[in-house]
């Protein structure tokens, strides 16, 4: 599989099923591959935050880009995520997820230590002279607690250092700035512009996105594909209501109980509960230390999927 030059379209962050005792349940991995493609989706990213990356272990993230991989068999691109603290166990994971199979890799920041823009931009530059395939930036600050600089996003794509950006900053107006660098930038074009907000694609696109990485889209994988066409045939007012209606689902995000969860535990959790009602995955376990839903909650996540039309 080449990477389309730039990458387009809806790349769901593919989440992770799990078996009650916390191994990777590939059965439910492989049927939650399918029920996206047959979403009609355009790629698959691995081993991002919706894919519970940072709780796998080196082991389990490799079982799922095997798995991925050698299931889709070309049919679609997938990116995997080699997302770790410092550049040398980057480029380790750089090699094993490539070894697996992935098309593409998807580096954040280095993260725990403090990094001067400077060293972002060393620590791209040596991923991807390591790198045998594309790689795609993740701009997530609530994760790694720093900012990509616009600058240096377009310095690495004209120097084609990036094939790409996964936007998780919920910045709006910071990626329409790389945007129009990107458009004006000599040597940035086929740099893939892509959302990782599940509330604002119609905006992004608008602004001239090349598509959008949304964790809903797992569990409603038609929704996106049907708002990204909408899109791209100029159909605002369609594109516009679909929006709402995925707006709409996203709140099962906030089922859980602050008072005893954190946001993520609340948030993955009912994406997996909404997988498992939707009869996708097996087991809508969560990673430890997260927090498992209540009944009481996950019959709030169906009550969403009805309101949305998906039960």
């Amino acid at each position: 599989m080449t990477l389309p030059t730039p990458l387009t379209g809806v790349v769901p962050p593919v989440c992770t099923p799990l078996t009650p005792d916390g191994e990777v349940d590939v059965p439910s991995l492989l049927a939650l591959v399918d029920h996206l493609v047959a979403g009609g989706v355009h790629g698959l990213f691995v081993l991002g935050s919706s894919s519970e990356a940072a709780y796998l272990t080196d082991r389990q993230r490799e079982l799922v880009v095997r798995a991925v991989t050698a299931h889709v068999a070309g049919q679609l691109p997938v990116l995997a995520g080699a997302i770790d603290m410092t550049t040398p166990r980057v480029r380790d994971h750089v090699a094993a997820v490539t070894a697996a199979g992935a098309d593409a890799v998807v580096v954040t920041a280095p993260f725990y230590t403090r990094t001067h823009p400077a060293e972002i931009a060393r620590h791209y530059r040596l991923v991807a002279a390591a790198s045998p395939v594309p790689v795609v930036a993740y701009d997530i600050p609530s994760a790694v607690g720093t900012k990509l600089p616009a600058e240096i996003l377009l310095e690495l794509a004209a120097d084609g250092v990036l094939a790409g950006l996964k936007d998780s900053s919920g910045d709006l107006g910071g990626f329409r700035r790389i945007v129009t660098g990107v458009r004006d930038r000599p040597g940035a074009s086929g740099f893939a512009l892509l959302t990782g907000s599940e509330l604002v694609v119609d905006s992004a696109l608008a602004l001239g996105a090349d598509g959008a990485v949304p964790g809903l889209s797992n569990v409603d994988p038609h929704g996106y594909v049907r708002l990204y066409r909408l899109c791209r045939a100029g159909d605002w007012d369609g594109a516009r209501a679909e929006q709402e209606r995925l707006c709409a689902l996203f709140g099962m995000v906030g089922v859980g109980d602050p008072a005893r969860m954190g946001g993520s535990s609340s948030a993955l959790g009912a994406f997996k509960a909404a997988l498992h009602l939707r009869g996708v995955i097996s087991c809508p376990a969560t990673a430890e230390p997260q927090v498992p839903l209540s009944g009481e909650e996950t019959e709030r996540v169906g009550k969403y999927l009805a309101a949305a039309g998906l039960l």
